[in-house]
């Protein structure tokens, strides 16, 4: 049997992570007996629940998921909770350095407010690093079902805080909704004030969905934006901008972006010059962390070890970490590969 370099000592960043998607699935089931909520089976067979999400209807459904998750944290210690497991998880997978991201917005009213909820969130990054020695920060994202004001809110909030731990800002949910240009004033406040523009685009729709994150939002960065494989001059723009895409295989899969592993576009993206950071989204939801999402570029892209080195450097030089954890991730990436194969 070939022996191969363990992909969990790969050093790497992870720059596409949500907030209550991160949260371990026992942790959960623990949090849910503690407040009384009732989780459908989805939630408690053990196994990633069968999400198809390319239909509202099965949108709905995943939104629905997530938002039951997200009602179980209720109290400062479940937020210090959850972002220490996450970080601890991803320690495990070689991580060192992790921008989770968040809508301070959805845990306001059980935690004291909008500001109140924040703070509590990045205390909770601090006493995680501390503990774990991974180097984490917050990107505040605002939702594009809501309305572009509540967005611009959310970006003076992210700017007053980007000295205390948030360093960028960001648009999720469901993209076929609201258009990418109706929360450019919100981008531009961000911008202005030092924040890394990171929204979601090209997942669910096709490459115009990323082009307009390009032009109307001014992307340095694009959440998924795996349909730009779709288009070759868009992918050559995204390689000449150097903009990186958080390609999030196994949740592609799951939502039903695509069939299979094999078929999320990596090796056309990485081929035509993209930047690319891998990134687990929603592992309570889609069942894997983020380890696995380069073994699916190992085992269904044919990715040699040499290519998988390429991609944790990806991930570094595409994230918001100093200077000096940046140069010691690409070092201990050379020594992965110099280290030679492991069992």
């Amino acid at each position: 049997m070939e022996h191969v370099r363990d992909l969990r000592l790969l050093p790497k960043a992870h720059l596409h992570l949500h907030f209550t998607g991160s949260m371990r699935p026992a942790t959960l089931l623990e949090l849910a007996d503690k407040y009384g909520v009732h989780l459908p089976e989805a939630l408690t067979g053990g196994e990633p629940p069968k999400l198809r999400a390319t239909d509202e209807r099965g949108w709905f459904r995943f939104q629905r998921l997530y938002d039951l998750a997200r009602s179980c944290l209720r109290e400062p210690e479940d937020i210090q909770r959850l972002v220490r497991e996450a970080a601890e998880e991803d320690v495990r997978d070689g991580s060192g350095w992790l921008e989770i991201q968040v809508d301070p917005t959805s845990y306001a009213p059980r935690l004291g407010g909008l500001i109140s909820a924040l703070e509590i969130i990045l205390d909770a990054v601090r006493s995680a690093s501390r503990e774990t020695g991974l180097g984490m920060r917050v990107l505040v994202a605002a939702n594009r079902m809501k309305h572009p004001l509540d967005a611009r809110t959310l970006a003076r909030l992210a700017v007053r805080y980007a000295d205390r731990g948030v360093i960028g800002f960001g648009l999720s949910n469901d993209e076929r909704r609201g258009m990418a240009r109706d929360f450019d004033r919100a981008f531009a406040i961000a911008r202005e004030g030092g924040l890394l523009a990171a929204p979601h685009g090209g997942e669910l729709t096709g490459p115009a969905s990323v082009r307009d994150c390009l032009d109307d939002l001014r992307a340095a960065r694009i959440g998924h934006g795996v349909r730009a494989a779709e288009d070759p001059r868009l992918l050559r723009k995204l390689a000449e901008r150097g903009v990186t895409c958080e390609v999030c295989p196994a949740s592609n899969v799951a939502l039903g972006v695509y069939e299979k592993p094999e078929d999320v576009p990596l090796r056309t993206l990485y081929e035509a010059g993209v930047p690319l950071a891998l990134g687990a989204d929603d592992p309570l939801l889609f069942g894997s962390r983020l380890a696995a999402q380069y073994e699916i570029a190992r085992v269904h892209h044919g990715f040699t070890d040499e290519e998988l080195a390429e991609l944790a450097r990806q991930s570094v030089r595409g994230s918001a970490a100093p200077e000096g954890v940046r140069a010691k991730l690409l070092a201990g990436v050379d020594d992965w590969l110099a280290g030679g194969p492991a069992a």
